[in-house]
């Protein structure tokens, strides 16, 4: 962990630290930004992988037809409309 005003100081010293694994800097005392190797950020964040649509997800998910569902009724919290006024 490092201060925002150690990071001005000793950008070399960050450098080095982040290169073992994230650095986390403070601003204030409050954890503000997190210095990383690019590797390690495509990796966390799936960088350069295909997007996939919703469709393309729910497509991927196995069949679900012979799953039974019936969810229970909420009774007393939805009151019913008054189409008459």
């Amino acid at each position: 962990m490092f201060t925002l005003r150690e990071c001005a100081h000793d950008l070399a010293g960050v450098k080095r630290a982040a290169q073992k694994g994230p650095v986390f800097i403070t601003d204030r005392g409050r954890f503000t930004y997190v210095l990383m190797k690019i590797e390690d950020f495509r990796q966390l964040t799936n960088a350069g992988a295909p997007s996939r649509s919703l469709l393309d997800v729910m497509d991927s998910l196995p069949a679900s037809a012979d799953i039974e569902f019936e969810p229970a009724r909420l009774e007393g919290v939805v009151k019913p409309a008054k189409l008459d006024e």
